[in-house]
């Protein structure tokens, strides 16, 4: 019941952090991709700058370990894709791709699809990529 309840917060908390800085980034301000990336590294519990470098396949091998790779792969695989989305709107095609293939191992690994929000980033999704 306790780890059910930490998960709940964390996955909250994220929620809440990346809706900010993903309409900071849609909005053109560079720092909402940083804070973008920043908030899936606070919600994988691992340096976003590292956690971000892996190639696809070793970063699901991180979710894997971590130990919370199903609780929070589609919030994770969400927030990949619609970097990916940014970035490339950004002008920015090597880092959107690498964003774009990390989203596709978490959703092939976890089981999730990269083109469909969590229940609770629905709203924002459609305000900014509907």
């Amino acid at each position: 019941m306790l780890q059910r309840d930490y998960v709940l917060e964390i996955i909250g908390q994220f929620v809440e952090g990346v809706s900010r800085a993903l309409r900071r980034a849609a909005a053109g301000e560079k720092d909402g991709l940083l804070a973008t990336e920043q908030e899936i590294g606070e919600l994988l519990e691992l340096d976003h700058a590292t956690a971000l470098a892996l190639a696809p396949d070793s970063l699901v091998t991180m979710m894997v370990l971590s130990g919370m790779g199903d609780s929070v792969a589609a919030y994770v695989c969400y927030a990949l894709e619609r970097l990916a989305r940014l970035y490339e709107h950004a002008g920015d095609e090597d880092t959107a791709g690498l964003r774009r293939l990390q989203a596709k191992a978490v959703a092939e690994s976890f089981g999730c699809d990269p083109d469909t929000p969590p229940a609770e980033l629905a709203a924002v999704d459609a305000e900014l990529f509907g």
